[in-house]
């Protein structure tokens, strides 16, 4: 493959300065020191390549420059020219575009190019090369023609990652599925410090600074089999919990920090997952916020509704846990989401086209009482069913104006679920207007302990059509114009490099008719 020679590159001006408007960059930052040659202490592609978010005419290319991933990169302190290119082919011969952007010190020497320009609905090749160096070569596609018709979408969604808990070996056959797409629904990373007798280590106390936090992104994406799959196919990625702090909400930590010291910690945090992650200059972090909610559309198929339910929600009531709910449970002002995210859910909802309306989003929105016996309900508040106000504004809404075939799908607890999403779950006869899939983890765990209870309450919430709390694994969804299958695929364990994939179990929601049934 063929680069423009880099000393031409240092004297050309046309550099794409990308995601150079973070608070504390100024204009003058983007034109510091730029290295000269391309000299590194080692190969500086070791976290591997990415793409994601893709539009009909674009995608989102990303990789980070780190030739010493675990100690803050390893890279000086300059911008570094940086080439990509991206191709219709494999072998990287039919370049359709090329460019240059620089690597800066403020951003980790993360790159995110936003190629413009490209076909609907095909794949592509790209590559980024600095100095004698080159990277993997990635592979990722466009989505189809706004309201095109399309017969056809493969995606995979997973959740849930924690690298003590076990090996990626899930990832490891997802990346040999087909699909056009993965959708990752948060945690994935975890902000703990090093666990005793955990098959694998964190590296360093539990994380607070942007430092660490850019370590602890380093360490994950030095995993080969997630970085095969981050180079096979485009991500839509959102974040829940642990990309902070355990059980965060909005601006109040579940650890004992004061407010400033954790909206510091907050927007190291956000700024590490904007530099890891392939996301546009839109969700460039300002100040310690960051836009994450987003819309994706696929031909007249399928939309995604991306949601962010950590940043803006209120506290979780009742003391957190799970308990009885309490009247900051169904206070009309307790939100998941805000208020601006809500009215722009509802909003798109109800303007799609869409065959397939998708709500991707962290934490289960389906109600579930976790005490069988009569006369006792306990309930996760830190779900859905802490919210219980905006939950029924969301399914009333659904209820309302049928928006068409809308399906929730969730990550966060480490176990596989099927929910019938209910106008009113109290009222048996009440109608279903949605379906809930509910993924299992990448990794992390789900107590033995806790399946058990879990099997024993199901009678209690006949809206629940599936639970496994055993296996860890990843959902593959198959949709067309007329059903959507989820296959819920499972390895036979996190501990084996070996382990083998398998179906559990397929469920499908037929057009125009909310709710699953067994495959």
């Amino acid at each position: 493959m063929e680069f423009i020679n880099g000393d031409r590159l240092l004297k050309r001006r046309n550099f794409l300065l990308g995601a150079s408007f973070l608070t504390g960059l100024t204009v003058a930052s983007q034109w510091q020191p730029v290295m000269a040659r391309g000299r590194f202490s080692d190969y500086p592609f070791k976290l591997g390549v990415a793409s994601g978010d893709p539009l009909p005419d674009s995608v989102v290319l990303w990789t980070r420059l780190a030739s010493e991933p675990l100690n803050g990169g390893g890279m000086p302190p300059v911008n570094v020219p940086v080439r990509w290119q991206i191709a219709r082919d494999e072998n990287m011969r039919q370049v359709v575009q090329r460019g240059t952007v620089l690597a800066m010190p403020q951003l980790g020497h993360s790159v995110h190019v936003d190629v413009r320009g490209l076909e609907p609905n095909r794949w592509y090749w790209y590559q980024f090369a600095v100095g004698s160096e080159v990277s993997p070569i990635g592979r990722t596609r466009t989505a189809p023609a706004i309201y095109s018709s399309i017969q056809q979408l493969n995606f995979a969604f997973a959740s849930c990652q924690d690298w003590q808990n076990g090996l990626y070996t899930a990832y490891k056959h997802m990346a040999k599925e087909d699909l056009d797409l993965v959708v990752h629904l948060g945690d994935y990373i975890y902000e703990y410090g090093p666990e005793t007798g955990a098959p694998r280590q964190h590296i360093g106390p539990e994380i607070i600074t942007l430092a660490d936090y850019r370590n602890r992104h380093a360490l994950y994406k030095t995993d080969i089999d997630l970085q095969a799959v981050h180079a096979n196919f485009p991500w839509v990625v959102t974040w829940d919990d642990h990309e902070v702090d355990n059980n965060y909400a909005n601006l109040i930590p579940e650890d004992s920090q004061t407010p400033e010291a954790f909206e510091q910690r907050r927007a190291n945090a956000y700024q590490a997952y904007y530099e890891h992650m392939p996301l546009r200059l839109s969700s460039l972090p300002r100040q310690s916020s960051m836009l994450l909610y987003r819309r994706l559309t696929f031909g007249d198929l399928a939309e995604f509704n991306v949601l962010d339910t950590r940043q803006y929600r209120t506290d979780q009531p009742c003391d957190d846990g799970l308990k009885p709910l309490c009247d900051a449970a169904v206070a009309p002002q307790g939100t998941m989401t805000g208020a601006a995210q809500e009215d722009w859910l509802l909003q798109g909802l109800d303007k799609s086209q869409a065959r397939w309306n998708v709500i991707a989003q962290q934490t289960i929105l389906a109600q579930f009482d976790f005490d069988p016996r009569p006369g006792i309900q306990i309930f996760n508040v830190d779900q859905w069913d802490g919210y219980v106000a905006a939950r029924r504004r969301l399914l009333n809404f659904l209820e309302q104006r049928k928006p068409s075939n809308p399906v929730v799908i969730t990550g966060d607890i480490h176990s596989s679920w099927v929910f019938d999403l209910k106008a009113d779950f109290n009222n048996p006869l009440s109608p279903t207007v949605g379906t809930e899939f509910v993924g299992t983890s990448i990794t992390s765990d789900f107590p033995t302990s806790f399946i058990a209870p879990v099997q024993a309450a199901l009678s209690g919430n006949p809206h629940t059509k599936f639970f496994d709390g055993a296996y860890r694994g990843y959902v593959r969804c198959k949709l067309t114009r007329n059903e959507w299958q989820s296959d819920y695929r499972i390895v036979s364990s996190i501990l084996d490099q070996n382990a083998t994939i398998s179906t559990l179990a397929s469920f499908v929601v037929e057009n125009g008719k909310a709710g699953a049934q067994k495959a």
